[in-house]
């Protein structure tokens, strides 16, 4: 065999199960949409979960003291971001159906990478809760914005891996945000007098801004609307060819009957319920730091041992993405990992006496993070109705976020740290739920699909 059959033997086995199949101009199309999503992708959600999450990292590192903040005022913080956040959900995968992808998310990335410099000059808890706020509502733009472009442009080997690839980001930027606050607070803490907690959002806010703009002049937009300058109108062709093979139905125009007929059928319910209970049970990890915290953990250890936990959920959430788009099962690796996810929540539950097994709990619950292929499944179950996919998808995670919203101040209240007797138990109980709900949906699917083979027969 030649080293070149070699290379795309070994290709389509790591990477696209049909590269061989596909024409010199359709790799070269799809080297670019990687390039260009991929590369912007990754580093907004990277930037957008740092932001998100660099909350923690400064509460435990002295922004509890210098903002005198008491009681349940960390749970208010965060759930103003959760409000804002789940609000704009479905609003923002409807308005880049008028207003083009990358006018919009690059108005939004700015938006929040200015907000969280801004943070750097609170001086009480009311400022705080403003600023999650802003923070909440200019980041919820990107990620179901993402997923509903990604579902736009990618097929069915291609998609689950990427959306993966896409995703991992988030899990990496909530550990840099650990390594990166230690590494500030180290060398930056009481420089020009400033607090290390204040330096970790000028940093993050300093990085945010720039790729905003970057995103703005390499933003592919979708197949239908696309005038990226590096896309020849032959790869605009071949794109168009692909998403109409694929299925994926062309945009068309919202109206009062575009909610009716997602109202009428099953998809919306069944993945916004299930995956509301699955993003419910993977809160558990959210609490690591202020656990370590009631330990008597150092501030540098508060900040760096929860990293153990987002690099195994980065690496776990690829690893489902590949076998998925290998094996072309979509089921199979959204419920093995949660029937995973049945551990370590189960000894939060029970919440041991032995430090070691606690520990091994939050570090190991991310192995049960397969969002990136729960929305593949969901982007290509709903591929048929342009529309509906972008309602089903944004309301998959603003249903969530907005359970998120009041759920931790019921189960996770800061008065019950760090045993949290409500809120573990939950947990448990919700990864059995959606793992319930989840069988449920794999018979739906199924069903139809049987429905339309006997259409077409």
């Amino acid at each position: 065999m030649s080293p070149k059959s070699v290379w795309t033997s070994f290709r389509s086995f790591i990477w696209d199960t049909d590269s061989h199949l596909k024409s010199p101009e359709e790799r070269k199309l799809v080297r670019k949409l990687d390039f260009a999503l991929l590369t912007i992708g990754c580093l907004g959600f990277f930037l957008k979960y740092l932001d998100q999450n660099n909350i923690t990292n400064a509460y435990v590192s002295g922004m509890q003291e210098d903002l005198k903040m008491f009681g349940n005022q960390y749970t208010y913080a965060t759930t103003a971001y959760t409000v804002a956040y789940a609000v704009m959900q479905v609003p923002s995968t409807l308005i880049i159906q008028k207003i083009r992808p990358r006018y919009w998310l690059t108005a939004m990335e700015v938006g929040w990478g200015t907000f969280t410099l801004a943070q750097a000059g609170m001086t009480n808890v009311s400022q705080l809760y403003a600023f999650r706020f802003l923070i909440g509502f200019f980041e919820s733009s990107f990620f179901p914005c993402m997923l509903y472009v990604l579902g736009s442009w990618y097929t069915k080997t291609e998609l689950a891996k990427r959306t993966a690839i896409f995703h991992m980001t988030a899990p990496l930027g909530s550990a840099f945000s650990g390594y990166l606050q230690a590494a500030v607070y180290k060398n930056l803490n009481g420089h020009h007098g400033i607090a290390g907690w204040k330096w970790l959002y000028i940093v993050c806010g300093g990085m945010t801004i720039p790729v905003g703009i970057v995103t703005f002049f390499f933003y592919p937009d979708v197949p239908h609307n696309t005038r990226a300058w590096y896309l020849s109108a032959e790869e605009i062709e071949i794109a168009r060819d692909r998403v109409n093979k694929a299925g994926k139905a062309a945009p068309a125009k919202i109206s009062t009957a575009t909610f009716l007929r997602a109202a009428r059928r099953w998809r919306w319910y069944a993945f916004t319920l299930g995956y509301v209970l699955y993003g419910s049970g993977c809160a558990a990890t959210s609490y690591f730091a202020i656990w370590l915290k009631a330990e008597g953990f150092s501030v540098t250890e508060r900040n760096v041992i929860p990293t153990g936990s987002n690099l195994i959920s980065a690496f776990c959430v690829v690893l489902w993405g590949f076998l998925s788009d290998y094996t072309g099962s979509r089921f199979l690796f959204v419920i093995l990992p949660l029937v995973y996810g049945l551990v370590p929540n189960g000894i939060l539950a029970v919440w041991p006496a032995s430090v070691g097994l606690k520990e091994f709990a939050f570090l190991t619950d991310g192995v049960q993070l397969m969002t990136a292929i729960f929305y593949t499944w969901a982007n290509e179950v709903c591929s048929d109705d342009n529309e509906e996919r972008a309602f089903v998808v944004s309301s998959m995670n603003g249903f969530q976020y907005a359970v998120a919203a009041w759920l931790p101040i019921v189960i996770f209240p800061q008065t019950e740290a760090p045993s949290f007797r409500k809120g573990f138990p939950a947990t448990f109980g919700f990864v059995i739920a959606a793992l319930v709900v989840i069988a449920i949906i794999q018979v739906l699917v199924l069903r139809e699909g049987r429905k339309r083979a006997s259409y077409r027969d």
